[in-house]
């Protein structure tokens, strides 16, 4: 398995907020994380990048490959943050430099794990170019674009060094539906094209049927159902993923 989360439990004091979840992701699998907001499905992916808050603790294991995060040093884990782990948040203003050109940022996904300038910045003009972005985008800054062009500039970094892994956090939930598709379409090219193992965190049971092959069910904390996608949205055996459902008609 490429990833294999044990016990996994996030807490903040005495407050139990992610418990004793588990769960493995295949090399090349697309799996969807559902559930409400405050469901702990963002906490779960936060404690597998090792970028939860400092008042919350993690317990349990989170192996990446044969080597533990849980615990895992900030070198080991930002050399694999933006290498091996890739991440597109929800909110790409809050994830971007609001004073550094686009291209720029791109391309320092590149140049921090030991791409030359040069090539990195290449890299990516090629990058922007593929999630549909116009060359002269590279010299835009986040707020001169639309909040697709600027979910579409996170993926471009968050795939710029073929990650294992990319998660993706509520990458669409303030797009509207046609922008929506286009971007659910260049996260299914990008994993596939590089053989990436995707895990997708929504509240949007169809957003799942679109990208993903496997279905993870997080109510309060902990996965009360799970499996392929199909099975799961067509005969639903938990009460919890029938009412998600219900509210999705």
């Amino acid at each position: 398995m490429l990833v294999s989360v044990e016990g996994l439990t996030v807490a903040q004091g005495e407050r139990v907020l992610v418990d004793d979840v588990g769960f493995t992701l295949a090399p090349g699998e697309r799996v969807g994380l559902i559930g409400a907001s405050g469901s702990g499905k963002s906490l779960t992916a936060s404690a597998i990048m090792g970028l939860l808050p400092e008042d919350l603790t993690a317990s349990g294991s989170v192996r990446f490959g044969d080597q533990e995060l849980l615990g895992a040093s900030e070198r080991t884990l930002s050399g694999l943050r933006g290498k091996d782990l890739g991440m597109v948040f929800q909110e790409p203003m809050t994830a971007l430099n609001p004073a550094m050109r686009v291209g720029r940022q791109v391309a320092e996904a590149l140049t921090i794990h030991g791409t030359g300038r040069r090539a990195a910045n290449r890299r990516a003009r090629e990058l922007l170019d593929r999630v549909g972005l116009p060359e002269r985008t590279a010299r835009a800054y986040p707020h001169e674009l639309s909040g697709g062009q600027r979910q579409r500039v996170l993926l471009a970094a968050a795939l710029a060094n073929d990650p294992a892994l990319l998660i993706c956090d509520e990458p669409t939930t303030a797009l509207d539906v046609t922008v929506q598709a286009q971007v659910l379409e260049l996260i299914a090219e990008g994993v596939r094209e590089r053989g990436t193992t995707l895990l997708f965190i929504t509240h949007d049971l169809a957003v799942v049927a679109s990208v993903c092959d496997r279905v993870l069910v997080c109510r309060d904390g902990r996965i009360v159902e799970e499996g392929p996608v199909r099975d799961v949205l067509s005969n639903p055996e938990h009460e919890y993923t029938r009412q998600l459902l219900e509210a999705a008609l």
